[in-house]
């Protein structure tokens, strides 16, 4: 079976939404295949609390476009570097063809970000500086009104009402070619039923792998067996979209052998049970040991880094310790977003018991961290305050704070795996390029598809980055076609 339409897109989180409604709103007949059913579409977008790294609603952060270029991949070749800042019709051809992000890129991505809110906004998408989990912070986060689910919402139902076609539990499976190479469409198999050739220009919004633990172990390793979605949709994200597209000859781009990691309550079941309160306490593995800082800075920043080192960890898991003078930390609920209660006990040797860590190993890692703590300076909770410990390996350079106020609780943390970094390297218009850096015709990519970054992400990105490809690679199939 065949079906025709002008634009076939592979995903209904909101890189897939915007693409389908920007090409219907152009005038293109689109389809859209998403292996959820229509109460559960939207993948990873219904559940995020979609945090946009911007300063205004018309205005990105100071730090956007540079943050981003900071993170395009270690080590570049400086010579490769400096050509990459010339016009790019005079770059080398192994310039061209590196797998990472050029300036370009990120610089029509920021560009855009102000005109796509915008859109959203006349779609009826409300937009707010709303409390996060973040109790310091360097910069700061629009948020959606109802958070990536009112997105989902809203982008669907202009699209319902554009007449675009949606074609739910089905999935991509891989593109259809003509002799040449050349992508004619998309093969789709409807779950229990055969297969349907989606024939049209295709735009590739299926997210990343970390629902698919063969691609975990196969980049990431061994260890990603303890890793996890961070919500339920993500284990939509099986990484079809990347993979047709790599066989078909499309470069590569972005860190395939890492994540964007953030620490949960593994206890919980509920969409990002985060657990950002470890900065006013201290972490221990299973051995009952602290292996890292807790607080090198504020938590927006380095909550990153800090989880890697939890999945660093026996069996990829740690504990916050944490005694009452944490409830003197205003509005610290707000970092502790999973639904299971703390583990409690009266004393640490009580609670290391509860934690199964070996007699006496909690009290004498606490004995050392409140022996190292300053006994002058001010605690300021709200930010960076520069108490750190004295003569402690590894230090805790803010914060250090001794533990001695009983009961003394504990949250379990494991590393959530909200989206992978690996995916496709794709031009300013969202065009997916193939390995020697040219355009393929007819092939776009939106959202976690896309690979960009690398070693560290830039947070409250990832959003943008599905809103503004998506738009841009229907708007450029658009122009093309008219």
């Amino acid at each position: 079976m065949e079906r025709s339409f002008d634009v076939v897109v592979a995903g209904c989180g909101v890189a897939g939404l915007s693409a389908a409604v920007s090409a219907a709103e152009r005038g293109l007949q689109v389809a859209v295949l998403e292996r959820a059913s229509r109460e559960e579409r939207g993948g990873q977008s219904r559940f995020t609390e979609a945090y946009l790294r911007m300063k205004a609603i018309d205005e990105v952060s100071d730090d956007f476009e540079t943050h981003l270029a900071e993170n395009v991949g270690p080590y570049v070749d400086p010579d490769m570097t400096a050509e990459m800042g010339q016009d790019s019709e005079s770059w080398s051809h192994i310039t061209r063809s590196l797998a990472i992000p050029d300036s370009g890129l990120i610089g029509n991505f920021a560009d855009q970000v102000p005109g796509t809110i915008g859109w959203l906004q006349g779609l009826g998408v409300k937009f707010d500086f709303l409390p996060t989990a973040f109790l310091t912070s360097t910069q700061p986060r629009l948020l959606p009104v109802g958070g990536g689910e009112a997105l989902v919402e809203a982008l669907a139902a202009r699209a319902e009402a554009l007449g675009v076609t949606f074609f739910y539990n089905t999935t991509a499976r891989r593109l259809i070619l003509d002799d040449f190479g050349k992508v004619e469409g998309l093969l789709g198999q409807q779950q229990g039923k055969g297969g349907v050739r989606y024939m049209g220009q295709v735009v590739l919004a299926s997210g990343g792998f970390e629902g698919n633990p063969e691609l975990l172990a196969k980049y990431l390793g061994p260890r990603s067996v303890y890793l996890r979605p961070v919500c339920k949709g993500g284990y939509y994200n099986r990484g079809e979209g990347i993979e047709m597209a790599l066989e078909a000859g499309a470069a590569p781009c972005g860190e395939f052998g890492s994540y964007h990691a953030e620490p949960v309550d593994p206890r919980s079941g509920i969409s990002e049970p985060a657990v950002f309160i470890f900065p006013y306490g201290i972490l221990v593995n299973k051995s009952g040991k602290r292996f890292t800082d807790e607080a090198p800075g504020t938590v927006d920043a380095y909550y990153e880094r800090v989880t890697r080192r939890i999945y660093e960890q026996d069996e990829g898991i740690a504990y916050v310790i944490l005694d009452e003078g944490v409830k003197q930390v205003p509005n610290y609920r707000l970092a502790i977003r999973t639904d299971q209660p703390a583990i409690e006990g009266a004393t640490l040797e009580a609670l290391g018991k509860k934690l199964g860590l070996p007699a006496g190993s909690l009290a004498d890692t606490v004995e050392n961290y409140n022996a190292s703590c300053p006994s002058d300076g001010k605690y300021d909770p709200l930010n960076v305050d520069g108490l750190s410990t004295a003569g402690l390996v590894p230090p805790k350079s803010n914060w250090a704070r001794p533990l001695t106020q009983g009961p003394f609780i504990a949250y379990p943390i494991i590393s959530a795996n909200v989206f992978t970094f690996g995916g496709l390297k794709i031009n300013a218009n969202g065009q997916v390029l193939d390995a020697d850096g040219l355009p393929m015709a007819n092939l776009y990519a939106a959202g976690e598809t896309v690979g960009m970054y690398y070693t560290n992400y830039t947070g409250a990105t990832s959003v943008l980055k599905g809103l503004v490809f998506g738009r841009l690679a229907a708007n450029h199939i658009a122009d093309s076609t008219s």
